[in-house]
């Protein structure tokens, strides 16, 4: 009894194999009933891999920015120092006398200058 059942089984699969393989098993109405849900399916698919593809892109993108955001910040600290560097008083002395302009340097500090307003009537 057992090796009947057996026996069907491999019918049942033997004829399964030859209907997916001939294509009569497209032609059935259990399965073109299911088409519209086969075609959802693959679009949702379609549009997981496009969004993948346009995410992976723009973190790219945002890395690209990011190194060059680091590169701006040092070359920033860097002139940032050299400004200082210029704007010391004696180098700027140094410079003054080096293109022999004639500034002298201020011995009194400077003095505070008030201005009255006059009133208007």
């Amino acid at each position: 009894m057992k090796e009947l059942k057996v026996k069907k089984n491999k019918r049942i699969s033997t004829a399964g194999l030859k209907s997916i393989l001939g294509g009569t098993i497209l032609a059935s109405e259990k399965v073109t009933s299911q088409l519209p849900f086969v075609f959802f399916v693959a679009f949702l698919g379609i549009g997981l891999i496009t969004n993948r593809y346009w995410t992976e892109k723009t973190i790219r993108k945002m890395e690209m920015v990011r190194d060059s955001l680091r590169e701006y910040k040092s070359e920033s600290v860097i002139h940032e120092t050299e400004l200082m560097y210029i704007n010391r008083p004696s180098e700027v002395t140094k410079r003054v006398i080096e293109r022999k302009i004639d500034l002298i340097e201020p011995v009194e500090p400077a003095k505070r200058i008030i201005v009255k307003k006059l009133e208007t009537k």
